[in-house]
């Protein structure tokens, strides 16, 4: 569960530490206050998608971290070297003033999208927005497979898909007509030809510069390897370095047997003469081995010419060159043995044809079941959230495309309600309102959440276009949630805030000029005082205080019921 959160200097909140509890935590406070800036701020460390303008006006950077505790072995922890203390995981991300972020996992540097995917292990966010996803029907197929849990059989599907539509894609490439066959034949047998005519070797371009430099400076290049070679060997008018070292260790090889020092230094000296005779062999070696013809500069720029011309049609490199002329080959090879191919494919084709077909049969069949227990399910949660006449459906119809089949398998999937008693079952798009979206949205997230491992969800104001009993309801459903899972809520409605375990507030002041949102722990009495604003507004009177005392008293009477 998510422990502890500290955010400094997000939107308008310059420091703040909100310390969650187990159960049912919720957050009220005026349109504006800064509540969602505390999502946004669970969401940024989280990994979520964020911007830079989040961060506070005057300020370089912005921090987030939160420390979650009861955390069960997750395979993302192992498989990133994370070991967990005591059951507990530190997250932290930095958001700096030049977009950069600073993403940590208990002290450890990790990238936004590794944040990312562990955040989605500890904590699910369920945003207003949520619900429009259920007018959308290519949602609804996602919603059965997470229910179902139908990963495993979905990527044994995709597999075999894939493996069938690329065979597929490869005989409709062969299957050309005539005339269009020849030309792409003279094409490549024309490629072919002139690749082939070039000769081409892997690393010649390189070896071709490196050439045409050096007889760019053949003139310089031999000037000074005569010269060298004349200070090291001299000529007939006078010895060298080489001549003259000799000399020396003559010298002092006849006294070296005097003094030590003297032994020391012809031996220095030889080992100098003998180093000079090895690079006048080396210097005389180059100078062979340098010698220009004075047509070969020419040539290689030439040779680099054609290869230059060659490249700007079929590669960047030689070696590029080399496997374009290889593709060539084997694509004249297939069109001309096009027919031979075809056959072998269409054989490969129908047998990974049939395989896709078991594959997307035995998805189906499991998406059935699934489906059967999700109407169940969700109608149970519906007639809890005061819903009881209510009837939900999946409904299943096959892919329309000429195959029968897409990524997704053979199924188009689409939910129908009715929300009163003898009317048709229609698309959820076209008959629900937006406080009964709001409540089959919530269903499914409850139904989801019963199946997954995620500790921690929390509901931005999903309760929009709820109220009265419907809003008595949807607390008490959220209550329920949060007897086996923490629970955090934003809301404006006094029912939902009322049933929570821990209350905070969030206010927005003003102080030296610059605007601030605070975030307070309610006790009883500030809670009794919040409630009546909820119910009646900025006057809060006798009546209104009244009516909020009711509300805790009965909501402690639920939960009290509940044990």
């Amino acid at each position: 569960m998510l422990s502890l959160l500290h955010i400094e200097n997000i939107a308008l909140i310059q420091s703040a530490d909100i310390r969650f509890e187990p159960g049912y935590n919720v957050l009220t406070g005026e349109t504006g206050a800064g509540k969602s800036i505390v999502i946004d701020s669970i969401g940024a460390v989280l990994g979520e998608r964020t911007s830079r303008e989040l961060i506070r006006t005057g300020a370089k950077s912005a921090l987030v971290t939160a420390v979650f505790t009861q955390v069960p072995s997750l395979p993302w922890l192992e498989e990133n070297g994370i070991a967990l203390h005591d059951g507990e995981v530190l997250l932290q991300r930095e958001i700096q003033g030049d977009g950069r972020n600073v993403c940590r996992v208990d002290g450890r540097l990790v990238t936004v999208a590794q944040l990312r995917e562990l955040g989605r292990q500890l904590l699910n966010i369920h945003g207003q927005h949520d619900g429009q996803q259920l007018l959308d029907p290519a949602s609804h197929l996602g919603y059965l497979d997470r229910c179902g849990g139908h990963t495993e059989l979905l990527e044994n599907y995709r597999t075999a898909y894939q493996a069938w539509n690329g065979l597929r894609k490869q005989i409709a490439a062969l299957e050309m007509d005539e005339a269009e066959r020849s030309r792409r034949v003279d094409t490549l047998n024309f490629q072919i030809r002139e690749l082939e005519r070039a000769q081409l070797r892997a690393g010649e371009d390189e070896e071709l510069d490196q050439r045409r430099t050096l007889l760019r400076s053949a003139g310089k290049l031999m000037d000074a390897l005569q010269a060298a070679e004349y200070a090291l060997c001299g000529d007939e008018e006078g010895g060298g370095v080489c001549s003259l070292l000799a000399d020396a260790e003559g010298e002092l090889d006849s006294v070296s047997q005097f003094s030590t020092p003297l032994e020391e230094l012809s031996r220095q000296v030889s080992e100098l003469r003998s180093a000079a005779d090895d690079a006048a062999d080396t210097l005389r070696d180059l100078t062979r081995e340098m010698e220009f013809s004075p047509g070969e500069l020419d040539e290689v720029e030439s040779r680099l010419d054609v290869l230059y011309r060659l490249k700007k049609k079929y590669g960047a490199t030689v070696e590029e060159m080399l496997q374009y002329l290889d593709r060539c080959r084997r694509e004249l090879d297939e069109i001309q043995y096009a027919d031979d191919t075809i056959a072998r494919l269409t054989k490969e084709l129908d047998k990974a044809r049939k395989e896709a077909d078991r594959a997307a049969q035995a998805l189906s069949q499991q998406r059935r079941k699934a489906a059967e227990k999700l109407e169940k399910r969700v109608q149970e949660e519906l007639r809890q959230l005061d819903m009881p006449k209510v009837r939900f459906q999946v409904e299943f119809a096959p892919i329309d495309n000429q195959w029968g089949l897409d990524e997704t398998g053979m199924d188009q999937v689409q939910f129908l309600m009715s929300a009163n008693v003898g009317e048709a079952l229609k698309p959820i798009q076209k008959v629900a309102s937006g406080g009964e979206l709001a409540r089959i949205m919530l269903a499914l997230k409850n139904v989801l959440a019963q199946d997954d491992e995620i500790g921690t969800l929390v509901f931005d104001e999903v309760d929009t276009g709820v109220s009265g009993r419907a809003a008595q309801k949807v607390a008490e459903k959220m209550a329920q949630v949060a007897r086996h899972k923490q629970v955090l809520c934003v809301t404006h409605l006094p029912q939902l805030a009322a049933m929570a375990d821990t209350h905070f507030s969030v206010s927005k002041g003003e102080r030296e000029g610059r605007t601030y949102t605070n975030l307070e722990r309610l006790d009883r009495k500030q809670r009794r005082e919040e409630l009546a604003r909820l119910i009646g507004g900025a006057a809060v009177t006798p009546a209104l205080l009244e009516s909020a005392e009711e509300l805790l008293a009965q909501a402690d009477a639920w939960r009290e019921k509940q044990k």
